[in-house]
């Protein structure tokens, strides 16, 4: 069945949300927008069989937000805060949404208002964009719209997580690394026009450990972020510095140092000043606001042979001591822990004691959907027979079932995207409740309950406004 034209429904929207002959935007009725509309528009922008419709439902969503309080922006001046132990005592969540994401960021932002939670992000990995069938415009369009949808007001954070290197393709050499490091500058100016505010550069893959000295093992990784912090600078909107991310240790590999911090900000400081600074000794050039290090973990978790998840250790000390690092000697908020969502709760309670900066979510959130009693089965079978037919290279000698789907079907969002978005609505409804459980949970023990108030007096969001496209 074709979806419905937005001039379709543009009719029916008289009185709440018009737009006038040379394309301005207006809500005429803030609740009847909330309940009636956003549920449509969203899906247009997602859905629509139309590119310009899609377009235009997005800029809808745009101004929508805008006119009802919603700010997506950069949350750098938080974290120079916290850089500066001005604000203390909690860990953002970083929140990556592969699949039913309206669904989801409305179980987030549900859980925000309920919790007074000023400091967290949506954010999506470049590896997550394929996999899922998302670039950032339609992701930043979705969670935005999700966010009007359950009232929220104020800023929101979106961030591009991961925008990381290709290091089969960066070890070549010649034109395909000068075309790796174009097509991530390409992807952060897609993103910064989607209303991203915060982007996490990933250059970690390119660090050579075989190199004599520190410094040298992560030249490469110095000298790409800064040429890909300096185009992340060139695209900032009037008024908004751009959070950016730095990571010197690929999760999953060998636990992060306190000279690897050094060696790496000392590089990209001096890089980026070379570039854009004026040449003022490394200093002259706004940096990463944080930085990720690897003190454990690993995407996802680890399966065991019956699909359970193997507890990790996490190296909190690690964390706990290149955050001090990073905030005393480089004034960033601290450092970043990535494949933190099925640790087990107790082990969240230790990211604000150990000053963590920022902490990323993803899998969990998958896991939860996936093995509700109220997920359909039929729809589950059918995932599970695209993984073995698609995803059949993947599985390796000794892999029991249960470790080759959950390991593989992250990857069956983007087929079945439309299938799972169009959920019957009580179905959602319980999916919704259970996430916003653990969002609860997890908003109390990283301590970010109760954050609206500082994050209203330190981050003050602008507005851009848009005009619909002829």
């Amino acid at each position: 069945m074709a979806e419905k034209t937005l001039a379709d429904r543009l009719g029916s929207w008289r009185g709440v949300i018009e737009v006038s002959p040379s394309g301005e935007v207006a809500v005429k009725d803030k609740r009847r927008l909330r309940a009636e509309v956003m549920d449509e528009l969203a899906r247009l922008a997602v859905f629509s069989d139309s590119s310009s419709d899609r377009e235009k439902a997005r800029v809808l969503i745009w101004e929508a937000a805008r006119q009802t309080g919603v700010r997506p922006w950069s949350i750098q001046s938080l974290y120079d805060a916290m850089g500066r132990e001005e604000v203390t005592g909690f860990t953002t969540p970083a929140i990556n949404l592969r699949g039913m994401v309206y669904d989801k960021a409305r179980a987030v932002v549900a859980s925000v208002i309920r919790n007074k939670v000023g400091a967290f992000i949506f954010e999506l990995a470049r590896s997550e964009m394929g996999y899922t069938f998302q670039r950032p415009g339609e992701y930043a369009s979705v969670v935005i719209a999700a966010a009007v949808r359950e009232g929220f007001e104020g800023a929101l954070f979106i961030q591009g997580d991961h925008y990381q290197v290709n290091a089969k393709k960066f070890a070549q050499g010649g034109e395909a690394r000068s075309g790796e490091i174009q097509a991530i500058k390409d992807l952060i100016s897609e993103a910064v026009a989607a209303g991203y505010g915060n982007i996490d550069i990933d250059a970690s893959t390119v660090v050579d450990l075989s190199k004599p000295s520190v410094a040298e093992q992560q030249r490469d990784n110095f000298t790409t972020s800064a040429e890909l912090a300096a185009h992340v600078r060139s695209l900032e909107p009037r008024g908004m510095a751009i959070s950016i991310g730095g990571e010197i240790g690929e999760v999953g590999g060998v636990n992060s140092t306190p000279e690897e911090l050094r060696a790496y900000m000392d590089g990209l400081l001096a890089e980026l000043d070379g570039k854009i600074g004026g040449g003022t000794g490394g200093r002259g050039t706004k940096g990463p606001s944080k930085i990720s290090i690897q003190t454990g973990t690993s995407h996802g978790g680890v399966p065991l042979p019956d699909g359970t998840v193997a507890r990790v250790k996490i190296d909190f000390g690690v964390l706990k001591e290149i955050s001090r690092i990073a905030r005393s000697d480089y004034g960033m908020a601290g450092a970043v822990q990535h494949g933190a969502s099925t640790l087990p709760a107790e082990a969240f309670d230790e990211f604000p004691k150990a000053t963590t900066a920022e902490v990323h979510l993803a899998t969990d959130f998958q896991n939860i959907v996936m093995e509700h009693p109220v997920f359909p089965k039929d729809l589950k079978s059918e995932m599970y027979a695209w993984l073995d037919r698609e995803c059949a290279a993947e599985r390796s000698g000794g892999m029991t079932p249960e470790q080759f789907y959950y390991k593989t079907r992250k990857k069956a969002w983007g087929p079945f995207k439309k299938a799972t978005w169009d959920l019957p609505d009580a179905t959602r409804f319980e999916l919704r409740a259970a996430l916003e459980a653990k969002f609860d949970l997890l908003f109390r023990k990283l301590g970010v309950v109760n954050t609206a108030g500082v994050v209203r007096e330190h981050v003050k969001a602008g507005e851009f406004v848009k005009k619909l496209p002829s």
